[in-house]
């Protein structure tokens, strides 16, 4: 029998390119959308979903549950990303950002986890972030939130372990996708204390997404996690130095990794 995934934010960016590549593979792919009419070119059916609302995740989860009958995979990679100085971040738009990459996930876990229980089986895979593991300077909501989720994933984990359903982390590195056309930018400031280097660290991270690794990378990760019979608590997917600069957080003092991030962003 083809198990059957659900993979949230799959209508475009990383979960469409791992959507179409399991589809490939033979599985019973659901992708998501806020609005899945406006979605032409999907080779995989996708459902409405706004994971900011607890009311669309639970629709949205009975209905492929309807459909399907059961429920092997969730893939939870709706995300969005934030940049600007902490100073000047609307407050409403740091709460937009915890909605939406952190509370999201959290409830369509919470969702999913009768059904899977009920299995006695069942696989999610949180897709988080490299910058997850580190407070990057005018990226320091985005961390956060995609930090939290690596920590509320490594608890959870724990927690449902006896009802045989796994779960593990996947954070990206940099990919080219579009994701930063979809990324809330506080406005560089005119006159603003943080005008210029704002300005410039925009610019980096911006050419950062723009030369990132090809999508198809994430999707074969994701494949070759779920031919494992027991995951990882962590996995990094993503260019050399991105992934050793979390091991340069874990061996060099804080000063001098702190010095590194500000060299590296011209600050």
């Amino acid at each position: 029998m083809s198990k059957v995934v659900l993979i949230t934010g799959g209508s475009s960016g990383i979960g469409k390119s791992i959507g179409e590549f399991l589809h490939e593979k033979g599985f019973v792919v659901y992708g998501t959308s806020r609005n899945p009419e406006k979605i032409a070119n999907s080779i995989f059916p996708l459902v409405a979903l706004d994971v900011r609302n607890k009311q669309s995740i639970v629709n949205c989860v009975a209905e492929v549950i309807q459909k399907s009958g059961r429920l092997d995979i969730v893939i939870n990679n709706a995300g969005v990303g934030i940049t600007g100085p902490i100073e000047e971040i609307p407050t409403e738009e740091i709460r937009n950002n915890f909605e939406t990459n952190l509370f999201g996930p959290i409830e369509v876990m919470k969702a999913v986890l009768p059904q899977m229980r009920a299995q006695k089986s069942g696989l999610i895979i949180n897709i988080t972030s490299i910058a997850g593991y580190m407070g990057l300077p005018y990226r320091g909501i985005y961390s956060a939130s995609k930090g939290a989720l690596e920590l509320i994933t490594e608890a959870l984990r724990m927690e449902v372990k006896s009802f045989g359903i796994q779960i593990t982390n996947v954070a990206p590195g940099d990919f080219a996708t579009n994701i930063a056309a979809g990324r809330f930018h506080a406005p560089v400031v005119k006159g603003s204390a943080y005008e210029v280097p704002y300005g410039n660290t925009l610019k980096e991270m911006d050419s950062h997404v723009d030369s990132g690794s090809n999508p198809n990378e994430m999707a074969e990760a994701i494949f070759a996690i779920i031919q494992t019979d027991k995951p990882k608590v962590h996995y990094k997917v993503g260019a050399f130095m991105q992934k050793f600069s979390i091991v340069l957080k874990r061996i060099l003092p804080d000063t001098v990794y702190e010095k590194m991030l500000m060299n590296h962003y011209k600050l």
